[in-house]
């Protein structure tokens, strides 16, 4: 009979609470669906400032009070210079005005779903850059779903449409279609060490026919359109199936070489169109790069010159989203402490 009571007490408090649980997260989440959801923002960031100060923290380390006082005076006289300077080209957004560097950062998944916060920060730069600007990706992605990298290359193809200078920086990878959207750059600058090329396609599938066949398993398809389904996981292949597999294939790599070719008119695609990846210092030999420097290098360098500018398209979570999140561990730890405190069964 204790038994039984402490299990029965266990269960009751286990039940109300999680009824409670969910009837308030529907309730939170029924009314979140009812709201007008933002699903992202731009954050805009002056790297310049953050140059600057970095900068002026180093030099009061290491100047003297005398050596301060002169570098700042100059300062003054370079600022009163450049407020002079903007003031007569007051009125004059693209002739005269201070030549801009924007910054983003794209780190591709296997799906390129990265694509969606490209596409936005992409749009927001072509609404006030001109031809006098840059825009200058760090990019860092091994490739992956040839429609999810077709669309990112486009998206970096709307700032060349423009007229507006490209230059995409690898510090790490760019291969496969990393590299297809490296290369609409009008430059690519490479580290030393990083990875490039992999011009080429795969696919692989596994298939489990005759696994299945030695557990008297069947496996029907049925599919209308001839090569509707070429090769399968779970039915048997045939010869011709697997080439008209391999002829996609193909077709797959072909646009990818006449892709490249048409933005890098000086690669020699057949000697690079292999398959084959290189490192930052054999792929400017190739072709593939034009400098080898870092984006840390590039920045610091455009610093002195012009105003740069990150932009980074930053995405919400739902309100229904963060709160099912929540619950869940909530419910988790609280069943935890349940079955500590009510433990039914002994140690």
């Amino acid at each position: 009979m204790e038994f039984l009571y402490e299990y029965g007490l266990f269960l009751a408090k286990t039940i109300t609470f999680v009824i409670a649980v969910v009837a308030i997260i529907a309730a939170i989440a029924s009314t979140a669906i009812k709201q007008k959801h933002k699903k992202g923002e731009l954050e805009v960031t002056d790297l310049s400032e953050q140059f600057e100060e970095i900068e002026d923290e180093i030099n009061h380390s290491l100047l003297t009070k005398e050596q301060l006082k002169a570098k700042e005076k100059q300062a003054k006289k370079a600022a009163k210079e450049k407020a002079k300077a903007e003031k007569k080209s007051a009125g004059d957004t693209t002739e005269n005005s201070e030549p801009k560097l924007f910054v983003i950062d794209f780190k591709g998944s296997i799906d390129a779903k990265e694509v969606n916060s490209l596409r936005e920060e992409i749009t927001a730069i072509l609404m006030v850059a001109n031809d006098k600007d840059e825009v200058f990706v760090r990019l860092e992605s091994g490739g992956g779903m040839v429609h999810g990298y077709g669309l990112a290359a486009s998206q970096l193809d709307r700032v060349r449409n423009h007229n507006i200078p490209l230059t995409i920086a690898v510090d790490k990878v760019a291969a496969s279609g990393g590299y297809m959207m490296a290369c609409v750059a009008d430059k690519i600058i490479s580290a030393p060490f990083a990875i490039l090329g992999s011009i080429g396609v795969i696919a692989q599938v596994p298939n489990f026919n005759k696994l299945l066949k030695k557990h008297d398993v069947d496996f029907e398809q049925f599919t209308a359109g001839e090569y509707k389904r070429t090769v399968t996981m779970f039915g048997e292949n045939t010869d011709k199936g697997r080439q008209k597999f391999i002829e996609e294939l193909e077709e797959t790599h072909d646009l990818f070489k006449h892709y490249v070719s048409e933005r890098r008119a000086n690669l020699d695609i057949n000697k690079v169109a292999t398959g084959e990846h290189w490192f930052g210092t054999k792929a400017k030999e190739l072709g593939l790069v034009d400098e080898i420097l870092t984006s840390d290098d590039y920045l610091q360098h455009a610093s002195k010159s012009r105003k740069i500018i990150a932009i980074k398209y930053v995405t919400h979570k739902s309100l229904a989203e963060k709160l099912s999140k929540a619950a869940a561990l909530t419910i988790e730890t609280t069943l935890g402490k349940l079955w500590q405190n009510n433990r039914i069964f002994p140690s």
